[in-house]
C-alpha cells in the first residue's frame, strides 16, 4: 500500500489517482487519441470530437498544457494557425489509453453492448 502524497495543493492517494488526474474526465483521452498521429490545427480537432463544445475544447487543452501532455504552436500567418500536438509525457501514456479501450470493450461485450467503430 502506498502513502497518500500533497501535489499542488492536493492530496492523492495513489499512483492511479494521480495519473487519472492528467488524463481522466470526459474529453482529455478522446483529445490525445486525436492527436496520436501528429499535430492537428484546432478546428481540425473540433471536427474530430463531435460532442465536444468550444468552450470544453479550450478549457481541456489548457488543462493538457499545464500538465505538459500537449504542446500549443502559435504561427505567425494571416489568419494566425494555431497546432495542437502530444509531448513525450503524453505518448507514455498512450499503451495505458490503449489498455483501458480492450478493457472497456471487454465490459462492453460482456454486458451485451454492441461495439462497432
Amino acid at each position: 500500500m502506498m502513502n497518500d502524497f500533497l501535489y499542488n495543493k492536493r492530496i492523492f492517494y495513489s499512483p492511479v489517482e494521480f495519473a487519472m488526474a492528467h488524463i481522466g474526465g470526459t474529453w482529455k483521452i478522446p483529445i490525445l487519441n486525436c492527436l496520436r498521429t501528429g499535430a492537428l490545427r484546432y478546428g481540425d480537432l473540433k471536427k474530430s470530437i463531435p460532442h465536444i463544445s468550444h468552450k470544453m475544447l479550450i478549457t481541456q487543452l489548457r488543462e493538457l498544457e499545464e500538465k505538459n501532455m500537449v504542446t500549443r504552436q502559435t504561427f505567425q500567418e494571416k489568419p494566425p494557425r494555431v497546432e495542437y500536438q502530444l509531448t513525450a509525457k503524453a505518448e507514455m501514456a498512450l499503451p495505458v489509453i490503449d489498455q483501458l479501450a480492450e478493457y472497456g470493450i471487454s465490459l462492453m461485450k460482456e454486458a451485451g453492448i454492441d461495439h462497432t467503430p
